[in-house]
Formats: structure tokens, sequence, C-alpha cells
């Protein structure tokens, strides 16, 4: 059992999962050489090869396939024991690794801190911050436990709980007419100078679906791919942004004026999501129920 469960069968379930010995490397935050080295020493062991090199990374071979389901459910049998025998007090430790979006970054980033450390003083936080396509990737890659994600479709997943529904707004210059009134018809976008994100992008995407049903024409005159730059530009005057206001920033004093796109309006949903990756520990488990608790308070 104890050499079943070196750090060198970890790697190589790691290495399985993401077919890449880059992608292990960066999920597990070590140097390549040392996956490829650990690799190396396990096929010496084991006598034979337990990978096949491929254009796009690597595969298992038919030894490694047919050792690889008891591999892996021996790690989770042995990260569950491990998680059982630390928290034997009930009190959840260990470190957590949350995704959040950058629009979530100055709101709840320090919320989520400062409740976790008076709640769970024996977790570690590791915070990373990202758009939700990488955010994703990387939830599923096992890089992250848990994260902040976006949803444009009212479809609910099982065991990804709805954090908030937030409405779009199209943003301004203060003084501009359109956006005065808090309301705006989707077909009243026809033809404005739009600061939207570049494709591919949810968002972009939604839109220009919208468009075609509607058989409205977009003119997108500058493509930015962050809410700042896009209200920074939109300040300047480049144009009209689509995004997403949380409270925080509805009662904020910047130059910017917003109004709701109705007729349809437009929602998306910011959704907690769990990496099947990564042991679902209790400090895990913690942080998740305390994300659902403060995040709908803050945003």
């Amino acid at each position: 059992m104890v050499a079943i469960v070196d750090a060198k069968w970890s790697v190589f379930v790691k290495v399985a999962e993401l077919g890449s010995l880059t992608h292990a490397a960066t999920a597990l935050n070590v140097p390549q050489s040392a996956i490829s080295r650990q690799i190396g020493t396990l096929e010496r062991e084991c006598g034979t090869r337990l990978f096949r090199r491929t254009g796009r990374g690597v595969v298992l071979s038919d030894f490694g396939q047919q050792i690889f389901p008891g591999i892996k459910a021996l790690m989770a049998q042995a990260d569950q024991l491990c998680d059982e025998i630390q928290t034997s007090s009930g009190e959840p430790l260990g470190e957590v690794r949350v995704g959040v979006l950058p629009s979530a970054v100055h709101d709840f980033a320090g919320v989520l801190y400062r409740s976790a450390a008076s709640r769970f003083p024996k977790v570690r936080l590791h915070l990373t911050e990202g758009s939700s396509v990488q955010l994703e990737d990387w939830l599923n890659q096992g890089r992250l436990d848990l994260s902040l994600l976006l949803r444009e479709d009212d479809i609910e997943r099982p065991g990804e709980p709805t954090l908030r529904k937030i409405s779009l707004s199209l943003i301004s210059p203060q003084a501009d007419p359109l956006t005065r009134h808090g309301r705006v018809r989707f077909e009243q976008l026809t033809g404005l100078p739009l600061v939207v994100p570049a494709e591919p992008h949810l968002l972009r995407a939604r839109l220009n679906a919208l468009a075609v049903q509607r058989q409205i024409k977009l003119n997108i005159a500058v493509e930015a791919d962050s809410i700042e730059l896009q209200k920074e530009l939109v300040a300047a005057g480049a144009g009209y942004g689509i995004i997403a206001l949380s409270r925080a920033a509805q009662n904020s004093n910047e130059p910017l004026s917003a109004a709701v796109i109705t007729d349809p309006e437009l929602a998306r949903r910011v959704v907690l999501s769990t990496t099947l990756l990564r042991p679902h520990t209790l400090a895990v488990r913690a942080v998740s129920g305390l994300i659902e608790e403060v995040f709908p308070t803050v945003l």
C-alpha cells in the first residue's frame, strides 16, 4: 500500500488525466523535468512503458490503461483517508484553491478571505483570477478546487449552484440620453458603436445569435476583453458597453450611466463549480458553503 500511494503515482494519475507532461507540471506547480524524471522512475520500476508520446502530448500505453483504474481508486482512497485523519477533530484544514472572476475581485475576494480566516483558521486559501473560460479550463485540469463561473443560459447543472443572476446593462457616459431612463430595448442597439469582447466569447456569441434572430445589425466599434477596459473606453467616448453591473458598481460614483437591456432581458448567472479531479475534502466543502453564503451579499 505504501508503494502504491507514493507521490510518483500521483504524478502518473495527473499525467494520465491531462494527457500532457506540461499540463501536469503546471497543475502540480513543479518543473516539467521533475515530472519526466518521476515517470521515468516508475517505468523502470514497472519494467515497461506507461505512456506513449503523440503529437499532442502523451497517452497511456496498454499496460498504463490496465493499471490506471486501480491506481486512481487507491489514490482516491488514500486522499480520503488522509482527509479523515487530518479532520478527525471536525475542523476543516488544508489548502483550498478558488478561482475568482475579475468582476468579483474588488468586492468579493477580501470578504471571502476575512470570513474564511475567521471561521476556518486552519484553511489556507489560494485565490486565482481569470476569465470564466480560463477558470473552467483550470477547474477541468484539476488546478482549482472551486471556481466562480459565468453561465449565459438558464440550464441548471447538478452540483453547480447559482450564486446570483445579474441583468446585463448598456453603459454610456453620464450625459447620454439613451441610458438616462434606466432601461433600453435590445432593438435600440441597432447601429450603436459597441465596445464588446472579441470572439470567441460567451457574451459575444450570445449577442450575435440574438442579433440574427431579431434581424438587427450590430456595429462593433472596439473590442476589449475586460470589464475595466470596456468601462474606460466607454468613458473616453469610444461607444457603448454591455456589462453585468454588481450592486456596488451600480451605487458607485463612476462617470458612467447604465440602462438595463430589455425585450428581451439579457441576464447571466454566476455559479460555483467544483472540480472532479481533486479530493472533495472537508476544507473544500466548508469553503464552498461559505462562498454560497457570502457571495450573494456582496455582489
